[in-house]
């Protein structure tokens, strides 16, 4: 997982080095990192009710309500900003003093590192938010690589249950490590909830055991748990502008939606390499009904009935990238502009998808230097137009 910016992101790395507190010594080639966040845009694509989620409520359902008590949370914070209330200063012990910036420049490192684009756009906040967001990169990163790393084969879904404590005991104040106590330090500073993380958690444990996605309900759930998760954990350090006049679940709801656009995108980019691994991320039923199975996507041969079919796929990631954009104004004027471009070039991989006439079985989509560059202007006058205020 990786990208522009936290709010649009979710990471991606060597394991070893990121579970290793000893420095570096050298870096190795890996392959192009991927992007995740997400939002429930029930208005613009409507999911299926299914038993991932439970007999009685849709994926959707199940996940604004995570949305809901986030929003709570910062909506809050914003409370009191606006009544001048100060928190005690936190005592100086393992995350205070020399010991914690050291941390935090050890997460700094990762992210400059694995994800030199993302990096480059956390420099543009301020310096609190900016360690904030390093931090909580390393941590959804290192999650990611216990499933998707060097050592995948030889995790087990005990290995998770720890790392499930592990978040536990983070949040309840006893870090284990340098780049737990970066992240301790960043909860206690800023209104970030548990729920999303342990959600993340929770979709690595679907990759243990799950290779197929039934309907959309389905596919949507996991993509909340592998990516919109990120949005919610990163809206309450992104920082929605004080003048906006949106509301705070209207906010969350556009990180969400970012993170399903993300995740969607990296799934109809990847699809020739999930299937090479035995997974696919499509729903079953709308294969079915465009005349797909499994042996077609295993075949890996473009048709006309494919062509349709991800023409669909790409038209829905669109909507979720479209509903995403309206929340990204809302944002804190320092954070807008780097995830405005984020949102951006990540959009432009369906473009790629598209022009390389739907072949994403032995093609990989992706956005040049010269396009990125010239995706920055636009980013920043999109940036620009600020919060709403009526």
């Amino acid at each position: 997982m990786s990208g522009v910016l936290l709010w649009v992101v979710g990471p991606k790395g060597n394991a070893a080095s990121l579970f290793n507190l000893e420095p570096r010594t050298g870096k190795k080639q890996r392959r192009a990192p991927r992007l995740y966040t997400g939002v429930r845009v029930v208005s613009a694509v409507s999911a299926i009710s299914s038993s991932v989620a439970s007999p009685s409520r849709s994926s959707v359902e199940r996940v604004y309500e995570v949305v809901l008590k986030q929003a709570a949370l910062v909506r809050e914070q914003r409370r009191e900003k606006a009544l001048d209330v100060k928190k005690p200063e936190e005592a100086e012990g393992l995350t205070g003093g020399d010991l914690l910036n050291e941390a935090y420049e050890r997460c700094g490192e990762v992210c400059a590192e694995y994800a030199k684009t993302f990096y480059l756009g956390t420099l543009l906040m301020t310096p609190m938010r900016r360690r904030a967001v390093w931090a909580i990169y390393v941590w959804c990163r290192r999650t990611d690589e216990l499933v998707d790393g060097p050592n995948a084969a030889h995790i087990t879904p005990k290995a998770l249950d720890r790392w499930d404590k592990r978040l536990n005991d983070l949040f309840e104040g006893r870090p284990y490590d340098m780049y737990d106590a970066a992240l301790a330090d960043t909860i206690s500073k800023y209104p970030v909830d548990i729920q999303p993380f342990k959600d993340m958690i929770e979709g690595m444990r679907l990759d243990l055991r799950k290779s197929r996605y039934m309907n959309f309900d389905e596919l949507y759930l996991y993509c909340y748990y592998v990516a919109g998760t990120v949005g919610l954990m990163s809206v309450p350090v992104m920082g929605i502008a004080p003048e906006s006049k949106a509301s705070t679940e209207s906010v969350y709801n556009a990180a969400l939606a970012l993170g399903i656009a993300n995740q969607l995108t990296n799934i109809l980019r990847d699809v020739g390499e999930d299937a090479r691994r035995g997974r696919i991320y499509l729903p079953q039923d709308e294969l079915a009904r465009a005349g797909l199975s499994d042996e077609d996507i295993f075949r890996g041969k473009v048709t006309d009935k494919w062509r349709a079919f991800m023409k669909e796929q790409i038209k829905r990631a669109r909507k979720f990238f479209d509903e995403a954009e309206k929340g990204v104004v809302e944002l804190n004027s320092a954070s807008r502009w780097p995830v405005m471009a984020s949102l951006l070039l990540y959009k432009q991989i369906l473009d790629s998808i598209e022009a390389n006439d739907y072949d994403n079985f032995t093609k990989r989509a992706y956005v040049g230097k010269a396009k990125k560059l010239m995706s920055l202007p636009a980013a920043y006058g999109r940036a620009l137009v600020g919060p709403s205020t009526d």
